[in-house]
């Protein structure tokens, strides 16, 4: 085996850490690849010689690409929409797709990939490379330019705002499953007193339609407003497909062979806390529904 055969090995090693570190940073499928693709030319072109740690160095590799493109959306940001829900992943519920369900088991929920959308970049670094995957701050100071005091310190507050807006998920499938599908049933039904029922009192939804549909993304609180819109969901009901989003329990609506929307679920303690819905056609049309099909 040739040096280049070994570093090829050696990095499909942690390929799919790097993907999930990228994710976690960009809430975008084909930025964290290009992040990934990045970090093996990066490596590639690089003397390793002196590196003792591959896997920490290629995660500094991966996370630095990622603050840049963090920092590149802000520049370019002018008028942000109200909701951005950033790329779900997809999969069957029974475990049909190993592979796929290997990406699943690396996944975290859209409600607090929508939350880490709202950290500053250097926030969010500190945040995800300490907090999801144990990187010390000394290691995180030098990719922010700041002491691991202040890295700290970062971390600390976004954690404070991750716990205020994204509750932790019931970690039972199955109990959200059933909490989804009696959400559903009552929709169906126009049962407004059911659907106030399996809804938390602060329940928050958000719909994100993209530029081209920007007065169908919105966010709407309250167990009765949020009541209110699911009974506009009834003609939906023939159509919403099962699914897991991002490891939880959730829904494509599927019309036609075409995606319509689709929609994440925060479950916990046994009432819907968030629901995320995907409504934008453009990234409807990019995503990949394979999975689905049967």
């Amino acid at each position: 085996m040739d040096e280049r055969e070994w570093l090829t090995e050696r990095f499909e090693e942690h390929r799919t850490h790097l993907r999930a570190v990228a994710y976690r940073m960009l809430g975008s499928v084909s930025e964290a690849d290009d992040a990934v693709q990045d970090a093996w030319l990066r490596l590639s072109r690089a003397d390793t010689g002196g590196v003792e740690n591959l896997g920490a160095w290629l995660t500094t590799v991966v996370a630095r690409v990622c603050l840049n493109v963090l920092r590149s959306r802000e520049q370019r940001r002018e008028e942000p929409l109200e909701v951005h829900i950033p790329d779900p992943i997809i999969g069957y519920e029974d475990g049909a797709d190993p592979e796929h369900e290997a990406v699943l088991a690396d996944s975290v929920g859209l409600a607090l990939l929508v939350v880490l959308e709202t950290l500053t970049p250097a926030e969010r670094l500190a945040f995800v490379l300490h907090d999801m995957f144990a990187v010390p701050f000394e290691e995180i100071a030098p990719m922010i330019e700041r002491s691991p005091a202040a890295a700290r310190q970062l971390a600390s507050r976004a954690r404070r705002r991750v716990r205020g807006a994204a509750p932790a998920p019931d970690p039972d499938l199955t109990r959200q499953r059933e909490v989804v599908d009696a959400f559903f049933a009552a929709a169906r039904d126009g049962d407004f007193d059911a659907l106030v029922a399996v809804l938390d009192a602060n329940v928050v939804l958000r719909s994100d339609g993209g530029t081209a549909r920007a007065r169908h993304t919105v966010a709407i609180r309250g167990a009765r407003t949020v009541a209110a819109q699911a009974l506009m969901f009834t003609q939906l009901a023939p159509f919403v497909r099962p699914a897991l989003i991002n490891g939880a329990a959730g829904v494509v609506v599927v019309a036609g062979g075409r995606a319509l929307s689709i929609m994440g679920f925060t479950v916990a303690e046994g009432k819907i806390v968030a629901i995320d819905v995907i409504a934008d056609p453009e990234r409807l049309r990019q995503l990949d529904l394979a999975v689905l099909d049967a």
